[in-house]
């Protein structure tokens, strides 16, 4: 069952991206859908904060492809916009939960196929700061979602 959110700043997204956080299984992969300026590295910032990594550290990572905040079991940031789907079928992306971090993937419909028990989260601006976040799928602590954010 998906989840819906109206955010009306950039620290509400973040809020409800670290909530996320906190609520999600080691090595679970977060996918990412929006378009430029949605606000998914937003949402990034404030998930790294809900695992305890400082969200001043999370830059777009569009011209290095993968950046890593907390090291082994911290963050995965993975960003597609400039790759064609030949290009990712070589990152190896299905490795990056294998060391029980967390790991986000921005432009993910740029995926080659769809990720096993990946969340997705779509952001969409809605205008004047306002945000929907849809986010469904994928496992949690707990195996369910659980209460609402």
């Amino acid at each position: 069952m998906a989840e819906r959110y109206l955010t009306h700043s950039e620290e509400e997204t973040a809020g409800v991206a670290a909530s996320l956080a906190r609520r999600l299984a080691p090595g679970t992969v977060v996918l990412l859908h929006g378009e430029l300026g949605a606000g998914k590295t937003a949402f990034v910032r404030g998930f790294v904060a809900g695992v305890g990594i400082d969200p001043e550290e999370v830059s777009s990572p569009t011209f290095t492809v993968i950046q890593q905040y907390g090291g082994d079991g911290g963050v995965s940031h993975v960003d597609l916009y400039r790759l064609e789907s030949a290009d990712v079928e070589d990152l190896g992306l299905e490795e990056l939960p294998d060391d029980g971090g967390l790991v986000c993937i921005e432009w993910a419909e740029r995926l080659p196929r769809p990720m096993a028990g990946a969340v997705s989260v779509r952001i969409s601006d809605q205008g004047d700061d306002t945000r929907e976040l849809v986010i469904e799928g994928g496992p949690t602590r707990s195996g369910s979602w659980g209460p609402p954010l």
